[in-house]
């Protein structure tokens, strides 16, 4: 079974916004803290944002301030709000369980974030 699916990615200009969503699983939603990962050509994933079941969230610096993440417990998503893109945000964008589990849940397929004039 697909367990997590992301979408809403796309081709955006500097300094507009995008929205993505995460349909996960009810059984990862509901038992860890949920995390958005991105990564570019060449380059490892990395963490971008995470929030508890009780909606604390952190970011990483790069994003601190643009970024925003949420989660809807009864439709099982989290939601990543992006605003002041820039080029360096372009990315494959991924969900998945907001810290490293001994068995990561699979990854999705990601959504492609493109930052370009």
């Amino acid at each position: 079974q697909v367990q997590l699916v992301e979408s809403g990615g796309g081709l955006v200009q500097p300094g507009g916004s995008l929205t993505l969503s995460c349909a996960a699983s009810g059984s990862i939603f509901s038992t860890y803290a949920m995390g958005w990962y991105r990564q570019a050509p060449g380059k490892q994933r990395e963490l971008v944002a995470t929030i508890t079941r009780g909606g604390s969230a952190n970011y990483a610096d790069s994003v601190k301030g643009r970024f925003t993440i949420s989660r809807d417990s009864i439709k099982n998503t989290v939601y990543l709000q992006m605003n002041s893109l820039k080029p360096e945000d372009t990315a494959v964008y991924y969900c998945n369980a907001g810290h490293t589990l001994a068995t990561m849940p699979s990854w999705g397929q990601g959504t492609q974030v493109t930052v370009s004039s």
